[in-house]
């Protein structure tokens, strides 16, 4: 039985290094008006997150870095050196070029915090993983839309306090992590050096459905995730800027409540069919968005139930790759599952992007249904055998 102690301080971690991932997206309007940038911002400023993410998790899985070394250390270095990348905008706030590259440096870090930490939990929780990895991905959740909370909450604080505010609780965490949580008896270190690894785990059929699945809700997750204040703004413009973050911050935050019930009833039902009946959910939410979105009474009810299941299907998804992973690449497995989940967001994010300068925006998030409409069919696998 792991200390007490284990799972809070996992979970405290990962919230505080996961603050990072939207952090400029909270001071987008002070960045926009300094670096004169149009309503394309939005877009370029998370997709350099995401497009730096993408190259950390792959350049970690290649090196499978997790799985060769103290995943707590990794832990520490990123959380840290991604709060110092966050806090460097400060030092050029008015070069464009620099902001998105410290934003894409962030990302990258972020490669050594959320599937690490994933890492960590499952070192120290295989028997429960599901409901464990829940409470670890509700951090995540909360953490992304932390700075929309400072935001709302905030209004009097300068944007340069809110940078550094998110990266002193970033170090924290990392400090936290490595003072508080040894490594896991179930760590698995012991790999070698094999830029193979990352292909091999996908040999396996089972974990290939688990990874596909995945691929179908990552085409939808960070994509709502950085239109939500958008949306609000078209669905609901009479809102204040303050209300907005407020706002914001309550439908992301929700997705923690779909993450911790989800690992719970995972107990029950299985991690297969708590990941299919999320996914479903938030298929359909991608479809009733065609009629409500100008429904303005309806807009917020839905928006909280589309960010409750948008989210709450990630942990078990993450379970299932773990479980579904060779025991000694877990954290390969983890980590290159999640790299090319995040590519599949820029995609997701730039298309929706492009489509919003063509057509009404209650004509447009209908499209994010294709990635659970294909996760659902590749589940079907999984599914079959709980």
């Amino acid at each position: 039985m792991p200390p007490a102690r284990i799972l809070p301080v996992i979970v405290f971690s990962q919230f505080a290094g996961t603050s990072l991932w939207f952090a400029g997206n909270a001071v987008l309007p002070e960045l926009q008006s300094t670096l004169k940038l149009q309503n394309d911002a939005l877009p370029l400023l998370t997709s350099a997150v995401q497009l730096g993410f993408i190259l950390g998790t792959f350049c970690f899985a290649a090196l499978s870095l997790a799985d060769r070394y103290s995943p707590r250390m990794l832990f520490l270095f990123c959380a840290v050196a991604g709060g110092l990348a966050n806090a460097a905008i400060l030092l050029a706030p008015e070069s464009i070029s620099a902001v998105l590259s410290l934003r894409a440096v962030t990302g990258f870090l972020l490669a050594g915090i959320y599937p690490v930490g994933m890492k960590i939990a499952a070192s120290w929780y295989q028997g429960k993983l599901g409901k464990a990895i829940g409470y670890l991905v509700g951090a995540l959740v909360l953490g992304t839309a932390f700075p929309h909370l400072l935001r709302g909450f905030g209004t009097s604080l300068s944007w340069q306090t809110m940078l550094i505010s998110i990266s002193i609780l970033a170090a924290l965490g990392g400090l936290m992590m490595y003072l508080l949580v040894p490594d896991g008896p179930l760590s698995g270190r012991g790999a070698v050096l094999r830029l193979g690894n990352m292909l091999d785990v996908f040999k396996l059929k089972d974990f290939r459905a688990a990874a596909f699945g995945y691929f179908g809700h990552m085409w939808e997750l960070y994509t709502f995730w950085a239109f939500v204040p958008f949306i609000l703004a078209y669905s609901l413009p009479t809102l204040s800027a303050q209300q907005t973050s407020l706002y914001s911050f309550a439908i992301i935050a929700a997705g923690a409540l779909g993450c911790i019930g989800g690992g719970y009833l995972s107990q029950w039902w299985g991690s297969e069919r708590v990941a299919f009946m999320q996914l479903l959910l938030s298929g359909v939410c991608c479809v009733l968005s065609f009629w409500v979105f100008n429904m303005p009474g309806l807009v917020l009810p839905l928006l909280l139930c589309w960010g409750v299941v948008v989210a709450g299907d990630s942990p078990q998804f993450s379970a299932l790759t773990a479980r579904t992973a060779p025991p000694q690449l877990v954290g390969t497995a983890l980590t290159v599952v999640v790299s090319i989940g995040f590519a599949i967001t820029i995609f997701s994010i730039q298309l929706i992007g492009y489509l919003l300068s063509l057509f009404q925006p209650q004509h447009v998030f209908i499209f994010l249904g294709i990635g659970p409409l294909l996760g659902l069919l590749t589940m079907r696998r999984l599914l079959k055998r709980a």
